[in-house]
């Protein structure tokens, strides 16, 4: 459907909220790629913790936000409905999973993964369900933020690589395929809203689109710099950093771009208004 309609950005949802998405996303991701790139002993305990403690702090901006932050327990009510409940839930279940996969309990590792992806997917189901946002209601919206999550993930993980000694080239390429994945589908995206938003919610997006393909850039050169062996061996971990924080960078500024500056609300114009009495 075209809008042709006033619009005004959303006051709802500030910085606080923004914080949410890159904190819970980037968390999510890394306790994910965690998991996959078979971490062992304290690197992994580090991992998990640093991605419980992402998650956990853009959960805290969100009740930092709330009018009557007491009333925060009421979001668990409401998971038959509600994406924001559901991921509450997911989050709530991940911790109890993360701590048991830190003590080595087995097979609580992969389950910690999949209450991880469980989140990512919660939280951006629950931007899409904005229904009044043309740039958050858009379909593609979803799988950009989840994509997005496992990009970010990835980009700390890699950004630790140097110190942690954790991931190696086959997960740096996998990594890499994710950057471009991104890109794609955000272009997609872009496509699809070019005729549903304001033209100042298409400038927002094309000012991130500029920074998501600059980080684009970095991080792709980087990766292949690792895979074709065009570094010293000593330099490998950190042109892998490299990659990692450049695509972290990316998905931050797009997030915080999607959450507070293409946010109009659009109502729809009424060509005919509804007359009272006899003309």
């Amino acid at each position: 459907m075209t809008y042709r309609g006033r619009a005004a950005l959303q006051k709802v949802w500030d910085a606080r909220a923004a914080a949410n998405f890159m904190g819970g996303g980037a968390g999510s991701g890394l306790i994910v790629f965690a998991v996959a790139g078979d971490a062992r002993g304290f690197a992994f305990d580090v991992l998990l913790v640093a991605g419980l403690a992402l998650i956990g702090g853009g959960l805290l901006s969100v009740w930092h936000e709330l009018g009557r932050p007491a009333r925060a327990l009421n979001v668990f009510r409401h998971a038959k409905t509600s994406w924001m409940s559901r991921e509450a839930i997911a989050a709530a279940l991940l911790v109890p999973i993360a701590f048991a996969a830190i003590a080595a309990v087995p097979g609580a590792a992969m389950l910690a993964a999949f209450a991880a992806a469980a989140f990512a997917v919660c939280q951006a189901r629950m931007l899409q369900a904005a229904r009044a946002i043309p740039a958050w209601r858009e379909p593609l919206s979803a799988p950009l933020l989840v994509v997005t999550a496992f990009v970010e993930g990835g980009g700390l993980f890699f950004a630790l690589s140097p110190w942690l000694r954790v991931g190696d080239e086959r997960l740096l390429v996998f990594f890499g395929s994710f950057v471009l994945l991104r890109v794609i589908v955000f272009l997609v995206y872009r496509r699809a809203l070019a005729n549903v938003v304001p033209q100042a919610a298409l400038v927002a997006l094309d000012r991130a689109a500029r920074v998501l393909n600059a980080s684009t850039v970095v991080s792709l050169v980087a990766v292949a710099i690792v895979a074709y062996g065009l570094t010293p061996e000593a330099w490998t971990f950190a042109a892998a950093s490299i990659a990692g924080l450049a695509a972290t960078a990316g998905g931050a500024y797009l997030k915080y771009a999607l959450v507070l500056r293409a946010a109009f609300r659009q109502a729809p114009a009424l060509p005919h208004l509804p007359a009272r009495g006899r003309r």
